[in-house]
């Protein structure tokens, strides 16, 4: 297994490899638990010389984004070019050398790699059978998630689970994976706790990772299972909708009804990684949350969103707030903050093109909260799953089942929540733009795209694409290091 992972498992700041092969660690509660805690530890990615690996604020987030209806990363002036590669991401021309591509297969390979390590470990310590029994079953749901993002995103990808195996592994197909990710959660569930843990992954956490391996079924392996996901979905217990859609994505986010299962940050801690809003807003941002500018972090002015996600949100929405727009006022002068080029730091929904915006031009990202005081790196947690996304996906099930009147109660809870009317009627069509406006800048947009499409027709700075690059094709330097891969289908070799 080594050999896959040579790009892998670099600068990790773990030191659980230095006591990989100690049968003398990992016997008491408290071993096991810094055991466990070190594969959650992997969900918050890691920064080399080769990518920019960190799943909540660069590549392995842009990715999603940029590909999908929702974000977009412009060339502003000679800022943000980095070799195409986001220009290229949104125009769907990507190459196997994409760096946000390569990224992502990082990301999900080390978390793989260092999951069996610790199962490695578990498995020579002397705990008895039925002690280690719901360890591996916690390590090894947590693994599918890893795999169920490789499944999304590459299709055709080796499934490595012995950390002493050191030959180079071959391409399994995707329907192999899809098996696999539903086999492993499935046989998982028995040993689950099913009491809500925060930030750990339990009963409900397996129980929404297959409705969302079920959900997309369809798009993944050609086989819908609406109802297996509706089943489920139903399985999901213990978690409300959040009076306030925002209390998701407050500092003090743990303190959610809502959330299912998140990547927790505390910079105190010493976690890194957590930098989302940094990278989106201008320059000059921070004298809207600091009358000096100093007690708030530097900005990166990247990200922002396309032209229409912003204007598809009534007015009355609540949830609109997620983006910043408009004029930018100084808390300090209480006038619009001035540019260094002279003009007004205001906001438009309009972008120029990918590939030469202005500095203000692009909606930002704004769902996650911003105030002054805060540090470079964020202390809210990232959100993977939320109760929502459960509501929506039973809603979409059912219609495409032919049931849309039996979508109306999980509707309501969300419309509801936004302080919008239920519409007169439940399609495909309102189900994607609930969707759109629901997680607008929660990363799964992408996988949305496909599922419903759209991801196939023209959009802005984008013409059709062609379907083989619903997954994405095995980063170059892969290859490079494992003849026995071979590229997925559409894509060239070298």
């Amino acid at each position: 297994m080594s050999m896959l992972f040579t790009i892998s498992c670099t600068d990790l700041n773990e030191d659980l490899y230095d006591r990989v092969e100690d049968g003398n660690f990992g016997n008491t509660p408290k071993e096991v638990d810094a055991l466990v805690g070190g594969a959650y530890s992997s969900l918050r990615g890691f920064k080399d010389n080769i990518s920019n690996n960190f799943p909540t604020s660069e590549y392995v987030f842009f990715l999603n984004e940029t590909v999908s209806d929702e974000a977009t990363i412009p060339t502003r002036g000679t800022n943000w070019y980095d070799g195409g590669q986001y220009q290229d991401a949104q125009k769907h021309t990507w190459k196997p050398d994409n760096r946000m591509i390569l990224s992502a297969w990082r990301y999900n390979y080390t978390g793989i790699a260092k999951i069996n390590a610790i199962i490695y470990q578990v498995d020579k310590s002397s705990l008895t059978d039925t002690a280690k029994a719901p360890i591996y079953a916690e390590l090894k749901a947590l693994r599918a998630y890893y795999y169920y993002n490789l499944l999304d995103l590459f299709g055709n990808v080796p499934i490595v689970v012995n950390f002493e195996d050191t030959s180079l592994p071959t391409n399994s197909t995707r329907k192999q994976v899809y098996d696999f990710v539903e086999k492993e959660l499935l046989d998982a569930i028995p040993h689950l706790t099913s009491n809500v843990v925060y930030s750990k992954f339990t009963k409900n956490v397996a129980y929404s990772l297959l409705a969302r391996l079920y959900l997309n079924s369809e798009a993944f392996i050609g086989t819908a299972r609406w109802q297996d996901c509706i089943t489920m979905c139903q399985k999901v217990t213990g978690y409300t909708l959040a009076p306030d859609f925002f209390a998701n994505f407050a500092t003090q986010n743990e303190k959610s009804p809502e959330i299912i299962f998140s990547i927790p940050y505390d910079q105190k801690a010493g976690t890194e990684g957590n930098y989302m809003n940094s990278m989106s807003c201008h320059y000059l941002h921070k004298l809207t949350i600091s009358a000096t500018g100093l007690d708030f972090p530097w900005s990166a002015n990247g990200m922002c969103a396309q032209p229409g996600v912003y204007s598809a949100f009534a007015d009355t929405d609540k949830r609109k707030k997620c983006m910043v727009a408009g004029d930018q006022i100084s808390v300090a002068t209480g006038q619009v903050i001035v540019m260094d080029n002279g003009e007004p730091l205001t906001y438009t929904e309009e972008v120029k093109s990918v590939a030469d915006a202005k500095e203000n031009q692009g909606v930002r990202l704004g769902k996650y909260e911003m105030k002054a005081g805060e540090q470079w790196e964020r202390d809210h947690d990232f959100v993977l799953i939320r109760y929502a996304e459960i509501l929506m996906m039973q809603a979409e099930c059912y219609v495409r089942l032919g049931n849309p009147v039996l979508a109306k109660p999980f509707i309501q809870q969300i419309t509801a929540r936004a302080g919008e009317e239920m519409p007169t009627t439940i399609d495909l069509h309102f189900i994607d733009r609930e969707l759109l406006k629901e997680f607008t800048f929660e990363g799964r947009r992408r996988t949305d795209n496909i599922r419903f499409g759209t991801f196939f027709l023209p959009w802005w700075e984008k013409g059709e694409t062609e379907k083989y690059r619903a997954i994405f094709p095995i980063p170059s330097t892969v290859l490079t290091t494992n003849k026995n891969l071979k590229q997925n289908p559409g894509y060239p070799v070298n």
